[in-house]
């Protein structure tokens, strides 16, 4: 096998599995096997696979324009998608910044605060404040803005930028705990700060760790107090996977940039956007070549990848799709609730994410082959099992896997 797989330790993995089509929740194996797919692919094709309208729109923009450089030019699928999502979020993010995927959005949003203050005479301001066990990407940025405390990035900890980690509360009291150590550090280093970036309600790589919209009204009201600028990851979380469309509709406070993609075009194509406010934009409104934000992607605002957003937002609204969500919700609540055995450490939901964690990994390894063997693929991280289904998915499909986790937990 000539190709490297992400993820993956090559020496130990076994042999990949060929998938040869997708359709609704299901992916098909060269081996005549199907599968529901319960972690919609890396959480990106929440409308399931091969969605006939996002591949009508993509195969009709390709007989119209595949794609054109951004620099200078513009296109309408790109200004449609613009004006699609203004109407989900607040009207003070108003100015978006395409780019490739949920790395590259959030390089585009750290660079972009930093530049901020840099364009105003403000040159050392190069802390960022993130929440223990964050994962943001990985390029360099990314990384260093999960800091020190991600599993995921330790061995290239030398080349990070400086941060400050906000400790993970595991209840009310913990909250109280980490808010005040919080405002500690900002007495002293407040000037250093230039932002703080954070996955709203639930740090997905570190396990579907979830924590509550009051503690991050009070995380962002601190950090507001030092003029420092709020930055919402919400690579995962939005379009509907923690209930609301986006994160930001359960929280009081509005961030000052939002970085969004994966299931920004139905799985279908790489594209993502940072969205900021008039403000910052305006700081790098200038008739010197140097306060532009020098940055860019070949393939930019893709024209193939917007048609697939567009389409994809549309069906988002539908009243199926959305019934759909509370059925998913419905059904998580309804079957965690009912669960309560030894090996059980944990469980929690947030929206359309479920997530148990088990006393040990070992019994993630367990079920997952169990899974598997029943047609059915999740992909445990740790000690932890979830549930984050394409929005297509069947009450029964979905009690099905349900069903073989308590079954191997009796």
């Amino acid at each position: 096998m000539k190709i490297w797989h992400p993820f993956t330790q090559e020496k130990t993995a076994t042999q990949p599995l060929k998938i040869v089509r997708g359709e609704k929740e299901y992916l098909y194996a060269e081996n005549g096997k199907r599968y529901v797919d319960m972690i919609s692919s890396w959480w990106v094709n929440i409308l399931g696979h091969s969605q006939p309208e996002i591949a009508d729109a993509i195969a009709k923009q390709a007989h119209t324009l595949e794609h054109v450089i951004f620099a200078g030019y513009t296109h309408d699928p790109a200004e449609n998608l613009v004006e699609i999502l203004s109407q989900h979020l607040p009207k003070s993010l108003s100015k978006f910044f395409f780019s490739d995927n949920g790395s590259t959005a959030v390089e585009v949003a750290l660079k972009m605060a930093y530049q901020y203050f840099f364009n105003q005479g403000i040159k050392d301001r190069d802390v960022f404040i993130n929440l223990e066990g964050a994962y943001h990407g990985d390029t360099i940025g990314a990384m260093s803005a999960a800091g020190a405390s991600s599993e995921y990035h330790s061995k290239f900890q030398k080349f990070f930028f400086k941060t400050f980690s906000i400790e993970f509360p595991k209840n009310a009291e913990d909250e109280i705990t980490s808010v005040r150590e919080l405002q500690k550090f900002l007495e002293q280093n407040h000037e250093k700060v230039c932002a703080l970036i954070i996955e709203p309600l639930v740090q997905g790589a570190a396990g579907m760790k979830m924590h509550s919209p009051e503690f991050l009204d009070k995380v962002v009201e601190t950090v507001r107090r030092y003029g420092i600028i709020v930055i919402f990851d919400e690579v995962m979380t939005g379009f509907y996977r923690t209930g609301t469309m986006f994160a930001l509709h359960q929280t009081k406070n509005i961030p000052d940039i939002i970085c969004l993609s994966k299931a920004l075009t139905g799985g279908f194509m790489p594209m993502s956007l940072t969205v900021t406010t008039e403000q910052i934009y305006e700081a790098f409104w200038s008739d010197d070549w140097q306060k532009a934000f020098i940055h860019g992607h070949s393939y930019t605002a893709n024209p193939l990848a917007c048609a697939a957003a567009c389409a994809t937002q549309k069906i988002l609204q539908t009243e199926e799709v959305q019934r759909q969500i509370q059925v998913i919700l419905k059904i998580h609540n309804e079957r965690l609730a009912k669960m309560s055995k030894e090996s059980i450490v944990s469980k929690r939901t947030c929206g359309t994410i479920s997530a148990i964690d088990l006393s040990s990994s070992d019994l993630t390894k367990d079920i997952t082959k169990i899974m598997f063997d029943n047609g059915i693929i999740i992909r445990p991280l740790n000690n932890t099992i979830y549930f984050i289904p394409p929005y297509c998915i069947s009450s029964d499909n979905l009690n099905a896997a349900y069903d073989l986790l308590d079954e191997y937990l009796k």
